[in-house]
């Protein structure tokens, strides 16, 4: 949140579904003094701009939390930072409020308070399946990385790996060829970082280098946000790099980054070793889709079903 002084006060638009905490509208003024919040409350599942917000409230916001609802750049001219429910922001990245203005953007949770979760939960499945049949395989010297533009998510996954005596690859979309570069500067939990990028054992970059990535690699853990360049990223060719060494994929990042099709291929004529999805493709999973009934995959999607086949 943004420190403004009481002459030029905030103002804060909340859209929701819940009331603000007390204790969290208690905390604002300590951090913006004289800020101004005014709440909506609506169903999470509503597309429908609210109709009883007026112009004068519009022109007078400067912060809007809110999900689906985005408004035109017209319409908000004080607004400067919009803060979203949601961990991605992919179905708000075509209007021309998040494209063609200044306004900030930032997701919510996500990498900052649930990089640790995630990556216990792409270690435990990963290890529930490496244990799951008698011919057991050890984590120790097996190679992961985790594929992100956030040096965050990497740091915690690669703590965790590294811990279990596992190699570290790092894969970044610009080159980064000094130490300094490679230095993590963004809050991360105690204990659970890699500040000077010392854990990978080896970097890539770039799309040209994509595929020899893959094929080093024995865990793939993907928690990529869903945009032109990474819908369909990882296809039929891309999985036939990751056979080299029968990786195992992990997706927790979003369903359309991942070809399902040749996901399910994939697994069924045995070129990867097994898949752990909590996104997938279509979203929710349809009953009889033949992901369900693909070989080794672990589904844990956003609904509350879930399935280990």
């Amino acid at each position: 949140m943004m420190q403004n002084s009481v002459q030029n006060p905030e103002v804060l638009l909340s859209i929701a579904p819940w009331d603000l905490p007390v204790s969290f509208l208690e905390s604002l003024p300590t951090i913006s003094p004289g800020i101004r919040v005014i709440t909506y409350k609506r169903d999470m599942q509503d597309t429908e701009m609210p109709p009883d917000i007026s112009q004068e409230t519009w022109n007078s916001i400067t912060i809007l939390l809110t999900w689906n609802y985005v408004p035109t750049k017209e319409q908000v001219p004080n607004l400067r930072y919009v803060q979203l429910h949601t961990a991605g922001c992919n179905h708000i990245a075509d209007t021309p409020l998040f494209k063609d203005s200044d306004v900030s953007f930032c997701t919510a949770n996500g990498l900052t308070t649930c990089s640790p979760q995630i990556a216990e939960w792409v270690i435990a499945t990963f290890l529930g399946f490496q244990h799951h049949y008698e011919d057991t395989e050890d984590a120790v010297g097996l190679r992961m990385c985790v594929y992100h533009p956030s040096m965050r998510m990497k740091d915690t996954c690669a703590r965790l790996a590294n811990a279990l005596g596992m190699d570290v690859h790092a894969f970044t979309l610009h080159e980064r060829p000094t130490l300094e570069s490679k230095r993590d500067y963004s809050y991360v939990e105690a204990g659970l970082g890699d500040p000077n990028g010392d854990i990978p054992s080896r970097w890539y970059h770039g799309c040209d280098q994509l595929n020899e990535f893959l094929a080093g690699l024995d865990l793939l853990v993907i928690t990529l946000p869903l945009t032109s360049l990474t819908r369909g990223m990882i296809a039929r060719e891309q999985f036939q790099a990751l056979g080299k060494r029968n990786a195992f994929v992990s997706n927790v990042g979003r369903g359309p980054i991942v070809n399902t099709d040749d996901l399910v291929v994939a697994l069924n004529n045995g070129t990867i070793r097994g898949a752990a999805v909590d996104v997938t493709d279509p979203e929710p999973l349809p009953a009889g889709h033949p992901l369900w009934k693909a070989r080794n995959v672990v589904i844990t999607p956003h609904p509350s079903s879930g399935r280990l086949n």
